[in-house]
């Protein structure tokens, strides 16, 4: 479909979605965020819903300014996948013991390591700056250095909610290792640190929505912030790097006789702030809820827990700021989801995954999502489709 203008207080909100289908509190955030004084651009993804402050699902344009709450507590959440050379033929008729050895290997909810992960002793690992990362820990908020070790620990793991690690099969039969997931506590609380500061501030005393405060260019608690931000984002994207690793070492052992080939990982955030230039104009792009879609990037837009994925290419669009959909995106929340949803619901609609199917991941279940399918319809002028993938095996948190 088109993508739909419809009027803001500053910019035009572009939407590519139907605006009837999208709920009335989301719609005002929308408007909210058209309003801002920075704001140089708006656009709305396919997979929109309700969220804290912005609505999951849009694209933020600033000029001189980054909204904390735009981006999320989850900084630097995303995606990763990888296509082996197994094909469907490889995986056994049983797969609960490829599910089990992945948990044993990647801890799950609030779990963590035991002791911090050893990139070196990992499959292949990219070892080049882990040592300056974990140096530059020293210049985040103090308020959350004493998490330090905490950090260590959770590097490499998966955390809870509509977080994920899979084993899928593409149309052509081949299998894929894809896996979401972000910063972890430590991102939580830098987030959660930073839009406290940004609530004080006098120049976000009249905004129509608190959780709408910006930092301002030219400013120490901008300089603060965006350091700590892009230090978070390198913190989630080794996160992934990391899973990826232990998930391949898992698939070598378990296909030993196959001999696995592992080809080159694609990663993307969709919760994250990047500095882009539009019409000669440096930009402070926030995407919550969408991943960068330039001509040529390759991207994962996931479905829910069981019906599947697709690996895409940007179209470079500029009217979406070269921007794409997250995921499916949900159309009732958790509590709703709970309510309406039950155990044996999640197993019907689960049926050929392996995975938990019981009330502890109710909220999660594929019903309290949109359908993927209409979602990656709606964005045709956005991405055009690589491969699409279905899952056999999914670990939650």
């Amino acid at each position: 479909m088109p993508y739909v203008e419809m009027p803001g207080g500053k910019v035009p909100i572009r939407m590519w979605a139907d605006p009837a289908t999208v709920e009335g509190p989301a719609l005002q955030q929308l408007r909210n965020v058209a309003a801002l004084p920075w704001i140089e651009g708006l656009a709305v993804m396919p997979d929109v819903h309700y969220g804290k402050g912005a609505t999951v699902g849009s694209v933020i344009a600033l000029r001189g300014a980054v909204c904390p709450a735009a981006v999320g507590v989850d900084i630097g959440c995303g995606m990763s996948a990888v296509r082996t050379s197994l094909t469907a033929g490889d995986l056994p008729g049983d797969l609960s013991r490829l599910r089990s050895r992945i948990e044993r290997a990647i801890p799950v909810g609030r779990g963590m390591h035991a002791d911090p992960v050893d990139p070196a002793r990992l499959h292949a690992f990219p070892t080049a700056g882990w040592d300056g990362f974990w140096g530059r820990f020293d210049a985040v908020a103090e308020a959350v250095r004493f998490r330090r070790e905490r950090a260590h620990q959770q590097m490499g793991t998966l955390g809870s909610g509509n977080h994920f690690v899979e084993v899928c099969t593409d149309t052509t039969g081949a299998v894929w290792l894809m896996l979401h997931s972000g910063s972890r506590n430590i991102g939580k609380e830098l987030a959660e640190h930073h839009i406290g500061v940004a609530q004080t501030l006098p120049h976000n005393q009249g905004l129509v929505d608190r959780d709408l405060a910006v930092f301002v260019a030219d400013t120490p608690q901008m300089a603060a912030y965006r350091s700590d931000l892009f230090w978070a984002q390198e913190y989630a994207r080794r996160n992934r790097t990391i899973m990826m690793a232990l998930l391949k070492d898992v698939i070598l052992k378990e296909f030993k006789k196959a001999r696995p080939v592992f080809e080159q990982e694609i990663s993307c955030h969709h919760n994250y702030v990047a500095e882009e230039r539009y019409d000669g104009v440096d930009l402070l792009v926030t995407r919550k809820g969408a991943i960068r879609a330039g001509a040529g990037d390759l991207g994962i837009i996931p479905g829910s827990m069981g019906t599947g994925s697709y690996i895409v290419k940007g179209l470079g669009n500029e009217r979406a700021f070269h921007s794409a959909s997250h995921g499916a995106g949900r159309r009732m929340s958790r509590s709703a989801a709970k309510r309406r949803f039950t155990a044996r619901d999640l197993q019907e609609q689960t049926r050929g995954v392996e995975c938990r199917k019981d009330s502890g991941v109710v909220d999660e279940i594929p019903g309290a999502y949109k359908p993927i399918e209409q979602v990656i319809d709606q964005q045709r002028d956005l991405v055009e489709v690589v491969a699409q993938l279905k899952q056999v095996v999914c670990v939650k948190g």
